[in-house]
């Protein structure tokens, strides 16, 4: 068994360079699967906005509130993108069907995944997007390393 320590990139960035920072969190992934916390209105749909962009999708994400998943097309792969907000216990995600989701080896971009905690994939990784300021965000990207150094965090500033 192998001992996974966790470190996490932070992004501050203004909300005009959100293309530049989706571009390097692209870069820092290991896993198919994102949890994307923050408050109501902190900008993670225009986040995960920006990362389909960067992926090549012609698509436009929209918050999945009220129908609870929306499938995005990238050039040769898929994104399901959750907003589980509404959903009230683990017997709702299992009667829309989450666990076709979670084998289908597609992306998985979640919101409010705490609501189903015990379905997350184990290899999954988290982005914590909060407001600084009215156009500035801070973003904390969590990466699982495989080494014994000490977990530090990394920061990058755009202006």
């Amino acid at each position: 068994m192998q001992n996974n320590s966790l470190k996490t990139i932070e992004f501050t960035y203004h909300l005009k360079d959100i293309d530049n920072i989706a571009v390097s969190v692209l870069e820092h992934l290991d896993s198919k699967t994102l949890l994307f916390n923050g408050s109501m209105g902190a900008g993670k749909t225009t986040f995960i906005n920006a990362l389909l962009k960067a992926m090549q999708s012609k698509d436009v994400a929209t918050s999945p509130t009220f129908s609870i998943v929306n499938e995005y097309r990238l050039p040769d792969e898929k994104v399901y993108h959750f907003d589980f907000y509404r959903i009230e216990s683990i017997d709702e995600a299992y009667n829309f069907g989450i666990e076709d989701y979670l084998n289908s080896n597609h992306w998985l971009f979640m919101e409010w995944s705490e609501r189903i905690e015990e379905l997350i994939p184990e290899d999954s990784q988290t982005v914590t997007i909060s407001n600084i300021e009215e156009n500035t965000r801070l973003l904390q990207l969590t990466i699982k390393t495989e080494k014994t150094t000490k977990n530090k965090a990394i920061k990058t500033v755009i202006n």
